[in-house]
């Protein structure tokens, strides 16, 4: 796999091999020593806990799935496409829906990559927006509207999911479109990358245990970062910022980072994905292949395919939502010429 911007992808985000490591820590720090620390394809137990926790089960979402829609105001266009891809089970997820709220049209994006079975991250996509559009902040004050709803998600999320002895956890990068304003929360490895002005901005920080910031925060908590394959929290985990993981919660928070873009003309479309995307196709890549296809359907199946093609050892989710009224900075170019000529014509 490639080496990218945030450092060497994991193999996998669970080291069930260093088990010893982080059951040792808890108890010398007095903690239950019931950490599971399973690899990501292992067995969800508990069917009956997950319908109590409004769950549809633990099956796999419907794979190789695609959505096109066109917002109440035209502005945009949409297309999801998702793969489990070489592992034998599938824990992504993904959603994409469109809310009246307070009489604003609001686009919800979100991509859910889950570990330890498909628990965390099917409850994120069941309830997070739910839970985002009943905030009493949501139109007026979004970021600390999403701030607050994704640390509220966590808290439910760990209470409903207290029976399993099992650990589970999830990423979570959202994108929440409310007149002309995009807001990317992120949470964990999995990122968001826009196309404006022509070029590729990553608009979310994939959270790796060994930044500076991240591991002095996990420090600070009284945890510990430590190389095993990669760099991983207590020796367990790869992603440093979760939903879950309530073994390793006191270090592993979801306090989201959360960035704004202003929807403008210059803004021509945003690319949702999973690691399984990312850990082969850079930023830049990935912004190229879309940037000739307006159909944003067609797109996401092409960075599926391209990943897969690139031997992605990861389940494989991709939302690319398209704005309609962005030009791409050729197109910009072209319109100056066109503008130039026309005066000369009318000055000749």
């Amino acid at each position: 796999m490639r080496e990218g911007p945030w450092g060497p992808p994991p193999s996998a985000r669970l080291s069930p091999l260093l088990l010893w490591v982080p059951l040792l820590a808890f108890l010398l720090a007095g903690r239950p020593a019931s950490c599971s620390c399973q690899g990501e394809g292992a067995e969800v137990a508990g069917e009956a806990a997950a319908a109590s926790m409004g769950l549809d089960g633990d099956g796999p979402p419907e794979t190789a799935a695609g959505h096109i829609s066109n917002s109440a105001n035209g502005r945009f266009i949409y297309g999801v496409a998702s793969s489990p891809g070489k592992r034998a089970s599938m824990e992504d997820f993904s959603e994409a829906r469109i809310d009246d709220v307070d009489g604003e049209k609001v686009g919800m994006f979100g991509v859910y990559d889950g570990h330890g079975g498909v628990r965390a991250a099917e409850y994120v996509k069941q309830h997070l927006f739910s839970n985002l559009i009943k905030h009493p902040k949501f139109i007026t004050d979004t970021k600390a509207a999403i701030a607050e709803t994704y640390n509220h998600t966590d808290s439910e999320f760990l209470k409903a999911d207290s029976s399993q002895t099992r650990d589970a956890g999830s990423t979570a990068s959202t994108a929440i479109i409310v007149g002309d304003r995009l807001l990317v929360a992120n949470v964990g490895d999995s990122r968001a990358v826009i196309c404006k002005g022509g070029q590729a901005i990553a608009v979310s920080r994939d959270h790796k245990p060994d930044q500076t910031d991240e591991r002095q925060r996990i420090e600070d908590a009284g945890g510990f970062v430590m190389w095993a394959g990669t760099w991983r929290v207590g020796g367990v985990l790869a992603v440093s910022r979760a939903f879950g993981d309530k073994l390793l919660k006191q270090y592993v928070v979801a306090d989201p980072e959360i960035k704004e873009e202003v929807v403008d003309s210059s803004l021509e479309f945003l690319i949702l994905a999973s690691d399984g995307l990312w850990d082969v196709v850079t930023n830049e890549e990935a912004v190229a292949m879309v940037k000739p296809i307006q159909d944003p359907q067609e797109a996401a199946d092409k960075l599926l395919q391209e990943a897969s093609k690139r031997g992605s050892s990861d389940n494989i989710t991709v939302v690319i939502v398209r704005f309609l009224d962005g030009t791409t900075a050729g197109d910009k170019s072209e319109d100056k010429e066109k503008e130039k000529e026309t005066a000369n014509d009318q000055n000749s």
